[in-house]
């Protein structure tokens, strides 16, 4: 439960840790649990490095909660738009309306958006690499 949960909302890391802790389980060697234990920490290494990378080039860009959550909102509203292309679409789309109303200038938020996109799949590709 936790790894399917794991896989569709990204906090918890369900791709590597649940199949290999599950392994190790069904194995019950001191060999299995070796594993299990290593891939779990190279899960937590990953998801932490992920988080620290976006997370600190998101502060240095100032951009706040607020507009990641009105993307999240409109990758939502586009997802049900646009099946799967509108996910993409509509998290650029709300962050960069977010960051408009917010800092008042369409170039420095056209700016701050693209920063902060490149900064998210950045974010992703390094999970993912994890």
């Amino acid at each position: 439960m936790v790894g399917v949960v794991g896989t569709v909302y990204p906090i918890l890391p369900g791709s590597i840790l649940i199949p290999s802790l599950a392994w190790a389980w069904i194995l019950g060697s001191s060999a299995s649990w070796t594993f299990g234990i290593v891939a779990a920490g190279l899960a937590i290494a990953g998801l932490s490095a992920s988080a620290v990378l976006t997370g600190r080039s998101l502060r240095r860009e100032k951009v706040t909660r607020g507009p990641i959550m009105a993307g999240v909102v409109g990758a939502i509203i586009g997802f049900f738009v646009l099946p799967v292309v509108g996910l993409f679409i509509g998290f650029a789309v709300g962050l960069f309306a977010s960051q408009w109303a917010r800092l008042k200038d369409g170039r420095a938020a056209r700016a701050s958006s693209v920063n902060a996109l490149k900064t998210m799949g950045l974010g992703i590709i390094v999970r993912a690499a994890v």
